[in-house]
């Protein structure tokens, strides 16, 4: 298991709702948790397979959002 940190524009929890369904039928994606309370909206993850984080990304920009690895 790998853990990969992402910086997102996600802004509350309604914009977590809008790539919720996205995000949990990632294949390889087991876990994953946005902080609202960082400047930076930091998403933790945790990923079993490589290519998840791409798959991540497009999620994010599938619904309107960005991610950005870091």
């Amino acid at each position: 298991m790998e853990i990969i940190k992402f910086k997102t524009n996600l802004k509350c929890n309604g914009c977590i709702s809008a790539v919720s369904p996205s995000l949990n039928a990632i294949e390889g994606l087991t876990k994953w948790e946005v902080d609202l309370s960082s400047p930076d909206r930091i998403m933790n993850t945790e990923i079993e397979k490589a290519g998840t984080a791409d798959s991540i990304i497009a999620a994010f920009k599938n619904a309107g959002y960005e991610a950005t690895q870091i």
